[in-house]
């Protein structure tokens, strides 16, 4: 896992420098540097495309922007950073004094060292962003202004990558691709999301896994509006962002509140070891508002460490590299394997021997379930899945009752199948 944190990290690293926005040559420059990692299939959606009750914008490149001071020098530079120009920003030629300049210039005056996150997607107009220690450098007088920007008809763009499993029941996994140099919010959540897909694909699963690397809010909806009528193969689903960074996970419930995914995510957190938060559903925050809006209702919950705004570094240059770390990378991918063990793993059983207690000892069952568990609470496992193997519960059921962790139980149910003391019951 270590091995894997650190590619994790190289691929944000690389990523990082690529000015993003939600549509444009740097998301499709990302998606190539993904697509090293796991295969994607890139979406082109043209501008002016109707998408449910939005349209597909123009599309959006810049090529430099600054502000040159009365000395000519740069005092606020897009070639130093790419947060420095608001996100969408219409092209802009012109000389006018600091004063007519200000209402333009945005800062994080409670964080002064830091260049703010802003954008204008669908408002034309156009801005920069500085820290306040640069603004209150700038001397009284007149300053160039230039935003070499084009946005014009093109496209939107997406990647889909596709993992086949031996049921078209799927598994949807997202996250947002359109932020420039923020490391956490969310390169980390992208790399997450490369890395699971690339696990997926090495062995045989029940369920088919799709990935979305998509812009915020218009990918999801775009994405929604071309694939309606398959929504319904969804059976479970999780937005993942702001994983890189060390600290307690929180997981966001779906809509539904007690979906399976819901269930799962919150079963491994808890018998990980670690702090953790949990939050209900809200209509805000990162894509799961869209695919748990009502009239698709997907059993989507969002999977994170630092939740959505409420970490200082959030939407600012402070969002850098040094932000996440390859240990914190790691940690994450494992804690989504092991919620998709769970998906993979739960099902339905029922007991063979249902009278009364079969015993365990003249099969040599005592000692047939190994690892971590002592003998008592293996025993322990076997009796809560055997007690409760009535075709009305699943394994996630019996190790949330039981409050044992779901790969024992599900180890427990494996050695009493072989043993032909349970049977899966049919669907």
């Amino acid at each position: 896992m270590t091995d894997v944190g650190r590619e994790m990290y190289a691929m944000i690293a690389e990523l990082y420098p690529l000015c993003r926005s939600i549509t444009g040559n740097g998301v499709r420059r990302s998606l190539e540097i993904i697509g090293r990692a796991f295969p994607l299939h890139v979406h082109e959606v043209p501008s002016g495309t109707p998408v449910l009750d939005w349209t597909i914008p123009r599309e959006w490149n810049i090529r430099d922007a600054y502000v040159a001071g009365p000395g000519g020098e740069r005092v606020v530079d897009f070639q130093a950073s790419n947060l420095h120009v608001v996100s969408y920003s219409v092209p802009v030629r012109a000389r006018m004094t600091l004063e007519e300049l200000r209402p333009r210039l945005h800062t994080r005056p409670d964080f002064p060292e830091v260049i703010p996150y802003r954008t204008s997607y669908y408002t034309e107009t156009w801005g920069f962003c500085l820290s306040q220690r640069q603004l209150d450098g700038m001397p009284a007088g007149e300053y160039d202004v230039t935003i070499d920007a084009s946005l014009e008809p093109g496209s939107l763009t997406y990647g889909e990558g596709y993992v086949e499993g031996s049921t078209d029941d799927e598994v949807l996994i997202s996250c947002h691709i359109c932020h420039p140099s923020l490391a956490n919010d969310n390169l980390s959540g992208i790399a997450l999301v490369a890395f699971l897909a690339r696990w997926l694909a090495l062995a045989p699963r029940r369920y088919s896994y799709r990935f979305l690397f998509i812009p915020g809010t218009i990918g999801s909806i775009t994405w929604l509006a071309r694939n309606e009528a398959r929504v319904g193969r969804v059976k479970h689903g999780l937005v993942i962002a702001g994983v890189g960074a060390d600290g307690p996970f929180t997981y966001k419930r779906s809509r539904r509140g007690a979906a399976e995914i819901d269930r799962a995510a919150v079963h491994v957190l808890r018998h990980q070891g670690g702090g953790f938060a949990v939050q209900d559903f809200s209509p805000y925050g990162y894509d799961e508002r869209q695919f748990c809006s009502p009239g698709f209702n997907l059993p989507m919950g969002c999977f994170m460490r630092a939740s959505h705004g409420e970490y200082r570094e959030y939407h600012t240059s402070a969002d850098d590299l040094s932000l996440v770390a390859p240990e914190a990378l790691a940690v994450s991918l494992r804690t989504c394997q092991a919620i998709v063990d769970v998906l993979e793993g739960n099902g339905r059983y029922l007991n063979q021997n249902p009278k009364g207690e079969p015993q365990l000892g003249k099969r040599g069952l005592y000692r047939a379930v190994g690892g971590e568990l002592d003998r008592q609470s293996r025993e322990l496992a076997m009796l809560w899945v055997l007690n409760l193997s009535d075709g009305s519960h699943t394994l996630l059921d019996i190790a949330d009752r039981a409050d044992l962790a779901f790969g024992h139980v599900r180890a427990a149910a494996a050695v009493l199948v072989d043993h032909g003391l349970l049977k899966a019951a049919s669907a």
